[in-house]
């Protein structure tokens, strides 16, 4: 059945701004705040040496900003409708301005974690506000096009992030991956605060808000609270306290308060009339398949932006720089995908059918990487992964396009809080899956190697011949040799074992991505034209 339903009026007075130059005013910002969620990974060691920390203490630098960050998602609705969006947007810059600065000048790891909490709460608002401001500034038929723009900050600085934390730590000093963030959030302040304005339903919200008393769900926010920190520390991690193997049962401890915590929220969310997470809104059946779309989207994403770089410092001999760098030529095509998504939803093309081509492509490029052996040259891994951040760049602005087009105006900030967060722990996940996966299957194919390297297997004896007689030629030791010729296998076992771990990665990504097009069958028809929604039942 079939029918044709006008959009909802967008209220927004009319526009004296180019949205040009807002788009500009907004994705700065966020560019800087994605950037941040993978810029200090690559710089963990160089932090806990200057902070003289251990590294396994250096990643609550990754976890505190994490949790911080997913906690504020999910109510920056809430406190852009209370606070006003622009002035929400604008606190949030500053703060995290601030912030960034303090984690530059950081003494100790104590120090650093505190700014880095303050760095996420603030961070957490500018994706949503962002998002909010550029549909707000665009109009129906041209949203396509405002949000592959978002897309472009949001998938280019995951990208730029490693090559460019390398290139800071190695030819300057850690501490300038924060303090970068400074003048460039000092013009994005002055840039937002000459262009970006509140719509007139926002203006009109916030006044009725103000005559009305103010209702805070203080035990809301304080459940969320206790669920996010649970699930960012579980992810964090769960492969060094081993999962449910924690003899000191602090996995099981914090799954459990996960699990329970969920459960109690969603009950306490679901009948407070005044909620600081809205998820009625997921009551629509377009955003409610986004939001699962976009959460796997970028967990795939993750998985193997992890393991890509990580393979090439473990097995090819690459430092965190030179890994940067092959990842580096993804963004070019990403911005080329994303711009293609955006031309074709402004002619009209179902959204639906660009976000199956996009995780078709990335499944197609996942099985490509699980393909890979130790002899290829670096274009072997470029060309993959930018096969991989272009099916990417073909699922974000459709898919965003199809999860806020039958969400009501008002419905909006937190429809986009909630994406926001899924999309933000999709990477977590992702992250957490691709570690957890790579040591426990570096362990499994350790094994099944060894089962085969016994005396009784005539290679094995070959290789032991030569090798001797190699390094005795070297050494003119017979005992020498004969341990380094051991040495060598082991060293061949483990290099094997940990390529094909680094292979069944990709491959379960692949499976994965291919699988979430079968999810795609549920949305409704999602087309924009002329501001209209053809809608399919």
């Amino acid at each position: 059945m079939s029918a044709i339903a006008l959009a909802p009026p967008v209220g927004v007075t009319p526009r004296t701004i180019n949205p040009w130059f807002v788009a500009a005013a907004v994705l700065v910002p966020t560019f800087m705040e994605v950037l941040d969620t993978t810029i200090a990974n690559v710089a963990l060691r160089y932090i806990a040496g200057g902070l003289s920390t251990a590294v396994t203490d250096s990643e609550w630098v990754i976890t505190s900003y994490l949790a911080a960050n997913a906690i504020v998602l999910p109510i920056s609705g809430w406190l852009a409708s209370h606070l006003g969006r622009r002035n929400y947007f604008m606190l949030s810059i500053a703060v995290f301005t601030v912030a960034s600065a303090l984690c530059g000048l950081a003494t100790s790891l104590e120090q650093m974690i505190l700014f880095r909490v303050i760095q996420g709460v603030a961070g957490g608002g500018l994706q949503p506000s962002s998002q909010g401001i550029l549909l707000d500034s665009f109009p129906q038929e041209k949203q396509g096009t405002a949000l592959s723009l978002f897309s472009i900050a949001a998938l280019t600085a995951p990208v730029v992030g490693p090559a460019l934390g390398g290139w800071l730590c190695v030819n300057y000093d850690w501490r300038w991956i924060f303090l970068i963030n400074v003048p460039v959030g000092i013009i994005a302040l002055v840039a937002a605060y000459a262009l970006v304005k509140d719509p007139e339903y926002l203006t009109q919200e916030r006044t009725k808000l103000r005559s009305q008393p103010l209702r805070f769900d203080y035990i809301g926010l304080s459940i969320l609270a206790l669920v996010l920190s649970c699930w960012e520390v579980i992810l964090s991690k769960g492969q060094e306290w081993d999962w449910l193997g924690d003899p000191f049962w602090r996995m099981q401890t914090l799954i459990a308060g996960f699990v329970i915590g969920m459960g109690v929220f969603v009950a306490w969310e679901s009948y407070n009339p005044a909620p600081i997470v809205n998820l009625r809104v997921l009551r629509d059946r377009n955003l409610a398949v986004s939001c699962i779309v976009l959460f796997c989207s970028f967990a795939v994403l993750y998985a193997s932006s992890i393991s890509l770089p990580a393979m090439l410092q473990a097995l090819f001999g690459y430092d965190a720089l030179h890994a940067g760098l092959v990842l580096s030529p993804a963004g070019v095509s990403s911005m080329c995908a994303l711009i293609v998504a955006g031309a074709l939803l402004a002619r009209g093309v179902d959204a639906r059918y660009l976000a199956a081509a996009g995780l078709l492509t990335m499944g197609v490029a996942n099985y490509w990487m699980s393909q890979m052996n130790l002899e290829i040259s670096p274009w072997e891994v470029v060309r993959p992964r930018m096969v991989l951040t272009a099916g990417l760049g073909l699922i974000i602005a459709p898919i965003s396009v199809a999860a806020y087009m039958y969400i009501p105006t008002e419905l909006r900030g937190a429809a986009i809080g909630l994406a926001s967060l899924l999309r933000n722990e999709g990477a977590s996940v992702g992250t957490s899956l691709a570690q957890t996966l790579e040591i426990r299957r570096e362990q499994f194919h350790t094994a099944r190697i060894n089962d085969t390297l016994d005396p009784l297997n005539p290679l094995v004896n070959e290789y032991a011949q030569r090798g001797e007689q190699f390094y005795y030629s070297l050494t003119g030791d017979p005992a020498a040799a004969q341990q380094m010729t051991l040495q060598s296998l082991f060293d061949l076992r483990h290099q094997q074992a940990a390529a094909l771990s680094y292979f069944d990665v990709f491959w379960l990504t692949s499976v994965l991505a291919f699988a979430l097009i079968l999810l795609l069958t549920l949305m409704k028809r999602s087309v924009a034209e002329n501001g209209a929604h053809i809608a399919s039942e």
